[in-house]
């Protein structure tokens, strides 16, 4: 029995196919990203999840039990369930201390435990409406957490936060994880949130999923420009175009288009190389730069620590194999 079971879940607003038979499951501890544009569905499905959303078709069950939506229940939700919102909100005026109180389930260690877990033991005497938005968001995770559930869906938590705020809600969420073994779905649009963290990753396009596996599956072999883009830059080069380059890497293209990371070619010799290109354009990001080359009627970006040359040089590049997709 899986810990969690999307079997054929379809999805109707107003007369509109949200979700189209999306079906997956999830391991008890297993940390699941949800990627995908805004309006993929990305949502609705983790409000479905928690039985806030209710499925036109297909069935969802937890921990052995079926989640029954909206339609069918008086108060949405499911017992064992938590989903924090984009969209979540604290009451006015009232210390921390009152509103984790009013919510809390838990004994005295218990919700110290909590408490030091979600890193808000020092805001107890504050006032909700002195804090910061990660202030807040902390409280909020740490009021739905009070319940203690076995599942925990986290609705893009990182926007709109500063660097210093970021960071410390990872590290929050590490810990709910590890520390309180709490099982989390997690949506996010920044790859840096994502690919170091997610045991799999779910890419969800116009209420399909389109692709799922690892973090390293999905990045280095994306199924298609849509899925490589959400998760970093990279090269395209459609069919038309790619006889040559890939005759050159001893590979059949079979008539389809070829994608690449830009930290996957690779600055060589001339002796070594497979490719040659010149150099069109430098740029710098600080840790690395983007070197623009035009290779045969082809321009790539690739992603180095160092400047191979000049704008206007030539350049030998070598990339291996096992790194070109076919899309």
């Amino acid at each position: 029995m899986s810990f969690l079971e999307v079997s054929g879940i379809r999805v109707q607003e107003d007369g509109h196919t949200v979700l189209h038979a999306i079906s997956f499951e999830q391991g008890e501890y297993e940390k699941i990203v949800i990627a995908g544009e805004t309006g993929s569905g990305k949502s609705t499905l983790l409000q479905t999840i928690a039985g806030l959303v209710q499925a036109s078709t297909g069935h969802i069950t937890f921990e052995g039990n079926r989640i029954i939506g909206p339609h069918d229940k008086l108060v949405p939700g499911h017992e064992g369930i938590a989903y924090l919102s984009q969209h979540y909100d604290l009451p006015q005026f009232l210390r921390v201390e009152q509103v984790l109180r009013y919510a809390n389930m838990l004994q005295g260690d218990e919700a110290k435990t909590l408490y030091e877990v979600c890193r808000i033991s020092h805001l107890a005497q504050r006032k909700t409406n002195q804090l910061s938005g990660g202030e807040r968001q902390r409280i909020a995770l740490a009021r739905l957490l009070s319940t203690w559930p076995s599942l925990l869906l986290l609705d893009e938590p990182y926007s709109n936060l500063d660097k210093g705020h970021k960071e410390l809600l990872k590290e929050v969420i590490h810990d709910i994880t590890e520390r309180l073994a709490i099982t989390c779905i997690l949506i996010s649009h920044d790859p840096h949130d994502t690919l170091s963290w997610a045991d799999r990753i779910l890419v969800i396009k116009g209420g399909r999923i389109i692709q799922q596996g690892t973090p390293e599956q999905v990045y280095r072999h994306p199924v298609d420009a849509y899925t490589a883009g959400l998760f970093g830059s990279y090269n395209l080069i459609a069919a038309d175009f790619a006889s040559e380059f890939a005759a050159k890497l001893g590979i059949d293209h079979q008539g389809r288009d070829l994608l690449m990371r830009p930290e996957h070619f690779k600055f060589v010799d001339k002796t070594s190389g497979t490719l040659t290109g010149t150099v069109q354009k430098v740029m710098f990001y600080g840790g690395f730069y983007d070197v623009q080359v035009q290779l045969s009627g082809i321009s790539i970006t690739v992603r180095t620590q160092a400047i191979p040359a000049g704008t206007g040089d030539q350049v030998y590049l070598t990339v291996e194999r096992e790194h070109v997709s076919f899309i």
